[in-house]
């Protein structure tokens, strides 16, 4: 019966629009999980840092991770871990478009060598040079096809020094470093495809000056030095004494923790993923006004999710809102329309309630009652308005069509109070039709 009776306004919004809303809340939700995911993804990989993190902690020496986003205390940092996964600094990578350029992925993101040299300048920091391409953190195998080409994190130790270098590889699949732990111990350093640098400015610390692994190296300051910046920095080239991968060889996690530790003395170690400086000198530096990007930081990750899903949220209901109340109709405003109203409700009353056969029934009335108002006048309308009335007219006037008429209100008189919308819409058609006749006629 949806068909017979006519709707001012929608009865709602639509299954597939909420389907829809639902979708697309999800795609985003899906989206920045992914984004915000990608740098966690890298840092517990075989080639990240958060094994070291953990070890440390563990161990007593106050260690986190920064991804950036609020400023740091210098004066609270002993030593910065600096791990590098660009092995062209200052240049754009570009995006893998297959899977096998995916895994031969030389660079992770992109990094700035002044970025390097800002955060060196401010605290100790330990560079930690690349090694593996992105095929090893998502196999989790170390092959040597897997390796970084040699020139390419050259070319990176050199953007940071400023000095000469040249990286040397080792020509066993494991070698072997001694190194003296500050209570007089020897210990020993396992790696797996060592990738050792020489560089006639830095002293080594783990390995020789014609092959070591962590060594400390001038700092190429840039274009913007520091008056009373820090001139050197330490250099990490084989990431694998300190990475996931490499903790469990050896005695390495024994060497990062005896090592690390003797930066430390009231202060922390950050291992610092940020591709920005954070760092601020609470004593030289003034305290900052507000700025617009302070204000745009509630609106990045992860509150952007929250105003996009409290966007959606309003838009969809202005859009039901529209839809349920909406501006003022005109025809509501005109004389009568309290009793249209009325009569409009009570029909949708009945449909809704299921009674077809009682709706058709109240149509049928109506329609009598309009008719006789436009043959006879609203003066004798009412009298007319009843149906043996209106039927005794029809049987003096349109004897053809009174019999027909008869029949038609029979059945319709007779309708159960939940019908077929077929035959209700049959007997209605009917009826307009003798209707339509009996008015054309007079």
């Amino acid at each position: 019966m949806s068909d017979t009776a006519s709707m001012s306004r929608p009865s709602g919004p639509r299954i597939e629009f909420l389907v829809i809303a639902v979708v697309c809340v999800v795609v985003f939700a899906a989206l920045w999980y992914v984004l915000s995911q990608r740098q966690q993804t890298l840092r517990s990989s075989p080639a990240g840092l958060d094994g070291l993190q953990v070890w440390l902690t563990e161990n007593g020496v106050t260690t986190y991770n920064f991804a950036g986003g609020w400023p740091i205390d210098q004066t609270t940092v002993d030593l910065l871990v600096l791990p590098v996964y660009d092995t062209a600094l200052d240049q754009s990578r570009a995006a893998p478009s297959t899977k096998q350029e995916l895994l031969l992925q030389q660079d992770e993101y992109d990094l700035q060598a002044s970025v390097i040299a800002t955060k060196a300048q401010r605290v100790p920091t330990l560079v930690v040079l690349p090694k593996w391409r992105s095929g090893m953190r998502l196999t989790g195998f170390a092959h040597p096809i897997l390796l970084i080409g040699p020139q390419r994190i050259q070319s990176t130790l050199q953007d940071v020094t400023g000095e000469k270098a040249e990286i040397v590889l080792a020509r066993t699949p494991f070698t072997e470093f001694t190194y003296r732990a500050e209570d007089g111990r020897s210990l020993r350093a396992d790696l797996y495809a060592a990738q050792m640098f020489k560089s006639d400015g830095c002293a080594p610390i783990i390995g020789t000056s014609d092959a070591m692994i962590l060594g400390e190296c001038p700092l190429d300051p840039g274009d913007d030095p520091e008056e009373d910046g820090y001139e050197r920095v330490l250099v990490l080239s084989d990431p694998d004494l300190l990475n996931n991968h490499g903790l469990r060889l050896g005695e390495n996690a024994t060497i990062a923790l005896d090592f690390l530790s003797s930066y430390v003395d009231e202060g922390n170690i950050v291992i610092d993923y940020s591709r920005a400086s954070w760092l601020r000198d609470p004593y030289e530096e003034p305290e900052r006004e507000r700025t617009w990007s302070d204000l745009a930081r509630f609106f990045g990750p992860p509150f952007l999710i929250l105003w996009l899903g409290a966007a959606m949220l309003l838009a969809l209901f202005l859009w039901r809102a529209a839809l349920r109340y909406g501006p003022v109709l005109r025809d509501r405003t005109a004389p009568g329309a309290g009793k249209a109203l009325a009569v409009e409700a009570r029909a949708r009353l009945m449909r809704l309630s299921g009674q077809d056969g009682a709706l058709v029934r109240e149509y049928t009335a109506a329609r009598i009652s309009a008719v006789t108002s436009h043959l006879f006048g609203p003066a004798h309308a009412r009298h007319y308005a009843k149906e043996n009335e209106f039927l005794k007219f029809a049987e003096r006037q349109h004897p053809a069509e009174a019999v027909r008429l008869r029949n038609v209100l029979e059945h319709i008189r007779k309708l159960p109070e939940r019908t077929q919308a077929t035959e209700a819409i049959h007997l209605i058609d009917e009826f307009e039709q003798v209707l339509e006749q009996i008015t054309h006629d007079a």
